[in-house]
């Protein structure tokens, strides 16, 4: 089934056999990654020192996001001027606005999120997914080209202008919109509370690839 007519379904098989063939198009040696960030616990955020912080962000969501290996290395490179720079303290503020969020104010949300050295627009949207799945998406490239494949949505004309590439945080707040609204739709849809803005990107993301 393409986006398009998946887009359209109401049937509840057909969303979960798309949200089960992400675990497809996962990278063999990411698999044990992919699964712990998928099931990330805030509770062990918050007990993070300002130095296991780093090493989370370092370690894991920068590798989870940047699974390109010249990707990974500039943005890294970014981060670890916390590190060389002695300012972690300045991650660590960074860390504790994340964890007391207004999860509604999505601009905020993004911005504070992207202040983290190394995180563009989509860059943030992913830890902020992991974080908050009932209240972000990972919004990306793949996401933008996915949707461009939907017919008749509302925001066809905003997408077709989008840089998928270089999102903004205009264009972060728009797609995580889109996102919320279809998870809305299915959960409604499908009697149901279990989809996310989070599962949707996860979705899409298989079909913008």
């Amino acid at each position: 089934m393409d986006i398009a007519d998946l887009w359209q379904s109401s049937e509840p098989d057909a969303w979960e056999y798309a949200l089960q063939r992400y675990w497809q198009f996962v990278q063999p040696r990411n698999i044990e990654l992919e699964r712990s960030l998928n099931a990330l616990d805030l509770n062990r955020l918050h007990e993070l020192t300002p130095q296991g912080w780093y090493t989370f962000l370092h370690d894991e969501y920068f590798r989870w996001k940047y699974t390109a290996p010249n990707r990974y290395a500039t943005t890294t490179m970014q981060l670890r001027k916390y590190l060389d720079g002695d300012k972690l303290s300045e991650l660590e503020n960074l860390q504790q606005q994340l964890l007391n969020l207004d999860c509604n104010d999505i601009q905020k949300a993004i911005v504070t999120a992207k202040k983290i050295r190394g995180l563009g627009t989509a860059g943030a949207s992913g830890l902020l997914a992991l974080m908050y799945p009932e209240h972000f998406a990972t919004v990306d490239q793949f996401v933008v080209k996915a949707l461009r494949l939907v017919p008749f949505l509302p925001e066809t004309n905003a997408l077709a202008k989008m840089n998928p590439e270089n999102l903004t945080v205009s264009d972060g707040i728009l797609l995580i919109g889109i996102l919320t609204r279809k998870a809305n739709e299915n959960n409604q849809s499908f009697g149901t509370s279990a989809w996310t803005p989070r599962k949707i990107d996860m979705v899409l993301w298989t079909y913008g690839r």
